[in-house]
């Protein structure tokens, strides 16, 4: 799995291949900017490599929450769902949208999809921490190849911190399922999520342990003995969390994520799990959202955004999506 979709500003993500770049009119839309599915819209049109131009209105027509897409000679409004499949047909390349829909059917609770989402993200980030663990005990000290890197210790710098960011986000997502997940599942049958809970426990020292151990790298002359060993001994701390982290997503979707469904939440109840989820969230949907969502696909940062933008507080759905766009 990798991740192409997140980073707006000048990097390879905006990169488009040659096949998709071709001589599209400019696509202007006409809606309120504070409204959640505009910066969805606006989104999934920059990853089309589209030229969009936003022209704020709310008129008594169109309404606060009505967004109009024209492109050309074509007018399009309506739900989220009516202008994703026109996107997807005006602008085939790259697709956005796995298997013409979203990722849950309408029986799948919709905290077990967020719940799955998560867990992607989170692989991807520690996959990529773990190559670039081996990169670093590989070079043992020495510079990157790119000079933007910087010197070894701004690289390990840049390590810490990134590694600081995804023990945040386990974190929460941890204590999210915690209060959702794993309380829902206690009381429909008590002991359910023993194991689980256990293992976050279980983790939570290694987690900690290894930001020390990547804490003390950074005080060490680069290239001695001392530093490689240390360096060696981080990549090999990071793998062994992979494979734990690896194990536990898994047993967690096969053997608890399943039950949800058994638990038949109505409609109201789902949705309002799904609320308690982001409120479980808030930090690093907020300050490490964009972090969050480079670890998904295309596909999934649009199904993961399409549950934001069902947050009863739209305030604070559209101020997570802008987070994407601005």
């Amino acid at each position: 799995m990798g991740n192409n979709c997140v980073k707006l500003k000048k990097s390879k993500a905006e990169i488009a291949p040659c096949e998709f770049v071709q001589d599209s009119p400019v696509v202007v839309l006409y809606g309120s900017p504070a409204v959640p599915l505009t910066s969805y819209i606006r989104f999934a049109l920059h990853h089309k490599t589209v030229s969009v131009r936003m022209v704020s209105a709310e008129t008594p027509v169109l309404g606060r929450d009505t967004l109009v897409l024209q492109c050309g000679s074509d007018t399009v409004s309506g739900s989220r769902e009516t202008l994703m499949r026109y996107i997807e047909s005006r602008f085939p390349r790259p697709p956005l949208v796995a298997n013409g829909g979203d990722d849950w059917d309408g029986t799948t609770p919709l905290i077990v999809t967020a719940t799955r989402l998560q867990h992607r993200s989170m692989t991807w980030h520690i996959e990529r921490m773990v190559r670039w663990a081996e990169d670093l005990a590989a070079r043992g000290g020495r510079g990157a190849v790119d000079p933007r890197v910087g010197s070894p210790r701004m690289e390990v710098k840049k390590f810490a911190r990134s590694y600081g960011q995804l023990l945040e986000l386990m974190l929460e997502h941890a204590q999210m399922e915690e209060r959702t997940l794993f309380a829902i599942l206690e009381k429909a049958d008590r002991g359910l999520s023993k194991a689980a809970n256990e293992e976050h426990a279980r983790d939570l020292p290694i987690m900690n342990g290894i930001k020390e151990d990547i804490k003390s790298i950074g005080v060490l002359d680069s290239g001695t003995p001392a530093y490689q060993e240390a360096l060696s001994s981080v990549s090999t701390r990071l793998k062994s969390l992979q494979e734990h982290c690896k194990q536990h997503f898994e047993a967690e979707e096969r053997d608890l994520l399943p039950l949800m469904e058994a638990v038949e939440l109505s409609e109201a109840q789902d949705e309002r799990v799904l609320e308690q989820c982001w409120d479980a969230m808030q930090g690093t949907h907020s300050h490490l959202f964009r972090f969050f969502i480079e670890g998904l696909p295309p596909h999934d940062t649009m199904t993961y955004l399409a549950l934001i933008i069902r947050c009863s507080d739209q305030d604070r759905a559209a101020a997570m999506l802008r987070l994407l766009i601005e």
